[in-house]
Protein backbone atom coordinates (compact mmCIF):
# COMPACT_ATOMS: atom_id res chain seq x y z
CA UNK A 1 0.00 0.00 0.00
CA UNK A 2 1.28 3.47 -0.83
CA UNK A 3 2.15 6.08 1.77
CA UNK A 4 -0.66 8.34 0.54
CA UNK A 5 -3.24 5.59 1.05
CA UNK A 6 -1.80 4.86 4.50
CA UNK A 7 -2.23 8.52 5.52
CA UNK A 8 -5.75 8.89 4.10
CA UNK A 9 -8.39 9.75 6.68
CA UNK A 10 -12.18 9.96 6.31
CA UNK A 11 -13.11 13.57 5.52
CA UNK A 12 -14.77 14.10 8.89
CA UNK A 13 -11.67 12.89 10.79
CA UNK A 14 -9.12 15.07 8.99
CA UNK A 15 -7.62 17.88 11.04
CA UNK A 16 -8.35 21.43 9.94
CA UNK A 17 -5.34 23.23 8.48
CA UNK A 18 -5.86 26.97 8.98
CA UNK A 19 -2.53 27.88 7.37
CA UNK A 20 -3.21 30.74 4.91
CA UNK A 21 -3.11 29.50 1.33
CA UNK A 22 -3.24 31.33 -2.01
CA UNK A 23 -5.10 30.14 -5.10
CA UNK A 24 -1.93 29.03 -6.87
CA UNK A 25 -1.09 26.78 -3.91
CA UNK A 26 -4.38 24.89 -3.74
CA UNK A 27 -3.51 21.28 -4.63
CA UNK A 28 -4.75 19.77 -7.90
CA UNK A 29 -5.76 16.44 -6.36
CA UNK A 30 -7.90 15.55 -3.35
CA UNK A 31 -6.27 16.09 0.03
CA UNK A 32 -6.59 12.98 2.19
CA UNK A 33 -4.74 13.97 5.38
CA UNK A 34 -6.26 17.36 6.30
CA UNK A 35 -9.00 19.83 5.45
CA UNK A 36 -8.38 23.34 4.15
CA UNK A 37 -11.25 25.58 5.26
CA UNK A 38 -12.44 28.45 3.08
CA UNK A 39 -11.40 30.79 5.88
CA UNK A 40 -7.75 29.86 5.21
CA UNK A 41 -7.95 30.70 1.50
CA UNK A 42 -6.56 34.23 1.17
CA UNK A 43 -8.57 35.02 -2.00
CA UNK A 44 -11.84 33.40 -0.82
CA UNK A 45 -14.88 35.27 -2.12
CA UNK A 46 -17.64 36.17 0.35
CA UNK A 47 -20.00 33.80 -1.51
CA UNK A 48 -17.79 30.85 -0.58
CA UNK A 49 -17.28 31.99 3.01
CA UNK A 50 -21.08 31.99 3.45
CA UNK A 51 -21.69 28.73 1.53
CA UNK A 52 -22.86 26.70 4.53
CA UNK A 53 -24.50 29.47 6.55
CA UNK A 54 -28.03 28.18 5.90
CA UNK A 55 -27.17 24.48 6.30
CA UNK A 56 -27.55 22.53 9.56
CA UNK A 57 -24.64 23.40 11.85
CA UNK A 58 -23.51 26.20 9.48
CA UNK A 59 -20.48 24.22 8.20
CA UNK A 60 -17.49 26.09 6.83
CA UNK A 61 -16.71 25.07 3.24
CA UNK A 62 -13.63 22.90 2.75
CA UNK A 63 -11.42 22.59 -0.30
CA UNK A 64 -11.76 19.31 -2.19
CA UNK A 65 -9.74 19.47 -5.42
CA UNK A 66 -9.34 21.01 -8.85
CA UNK A 67 -11.36 19.80 -11.80
CA UNK A 68 -9.39 21.25 -14.69
CA UNK A 69 -9.36 25.02 -14.01
CA UNK A 70 -12.22 24.77 -11.47
CA UNK A 71 -11.63 24.95 -7.69
CA UNK A 72 -14.07 22.65 -5.91
CA UNK A 73 -15.27 23.27 -2.32
CA UNK A 74 -17.98 21.65 -0.18
CA UNK A 75 -19.93 22.77 2.88
CA UNK A 76 -21.63 19.88 4.66
CA UNK A 77 -21.31 16.10 4.63
CA UNK A 78 -19.96 14.07 1.71
CA UNK A 79 -22.73 11.50 1.84
CA UNK A 80 -26.45 12.08 1.66
CA UNK A 81 -27.33 15.09 3.73
CA UNK A 82 -27.64 18.82 3.57
CA UNK A 83 -24.59 19.99 1.65
CA UNK A 84 -23.58 22.45 -1.02
CA UNK A 85 -20.74 22.33 -3.53
CA UNK A 86 -19.20 25.46 -5.01
CA UNK A 87 -16.80 25.69 -7.93
CA UNK A 88 -15.08 28.74 -9.36
CA UNK A 89 -12.73 29.19 -12.28
CA UNK A 90 -9.18 29.75 -11.02
CA UNK A 91 -8.69 32.73 -13.37
CA UNK A 92 -12.04 34.39 -12.63
CA UNK A 93 -13.53 33.65 -9.21
CA UNK A 94 -16.71 35.49 -10.18
CA UNK A 95 -17.34 32.60 -12.60
CA UNK A 96 -18.79 30.33 -9.95
CA UNK A 97 -21.48 27.66 -9.73
CA UNK A 98 -23.18 25.86 -6.88
CA UNK A 99 -24.89 22.52 -6.51
CA UNK A 100 -27.17 21.85 -3.55
CA UNK A 101 -27.41 18.30 -2.22
CA UNK A 102 -30.50 17.35 -0.20
CA UNK A 103 -30.93 14.69 2.50
CA UNK A 104 -32.95 12.46 0.14
CA UNK A 105 -29.99 12.27 -2.25
CA UNK A 106 -31.42 14.65 -4.83
CA UNK A 107 -29.46 17.64 -6.08
CA UNK A 108 -30.09 20.95 -7.79
CA UNK A 109 -27.79 23.38 -9.52
CA UNK A 110 -26.42 24.65 -12.80
CA UNK A 111 -22.94 24.33 -14.16
CA UNK A 112 -20.93 26.36 -16.66
CA UNK A 113 -22.77 24.80 -19.59
CA UNK A 114 -26.00 26.42 -18.37
CA UNK A 115 -27.81 23.10 -18.05
CA UNK A 116 -29.61 22.33 -14.78
CA UNK A 117 -28.21 19.31 -12.94
CA UNK A 118 -29.92 16.95 -10.51
CA UNK A 119 -26.88 14.73 -9.91
CA UNK A 120 -23.47 15.60 -8.50
CA UNK A 121 -21.75 13.42 -11.10
CA UNK A 122 -23.26 15.23 -14.09
CA UNK A 123 -22.43 18.61 -12.50
CA UNK A 124 -18.77 17.56 -12.05
CA UNK A 125 -18.67 16.29 -15.64
CA UNK A 126 -19.98 19.67 -16.81
CA UNK A 127 -17.12 21.38 -14.92
CA UNK A 128 -14.61 18.99 -16.46
CA UNK A 129 -15.91 19.64 -19.97
CA UNK A 130 -16.10 23.46 -19.69
CA UNK A 131 -12.75 25.15 -19.25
Amino acid sequence: MSRVADDALPYDQRPTDDTPVHTADLPPTPIRDRNIPATAWVEAPEELLALGDDLPGAPVAEYKRRIGPWLLWRAGPASKGDARYWAAHEDDLARSYTLRLFPDGSAEGAGPGGTPHDRFRSWKENLRDEA
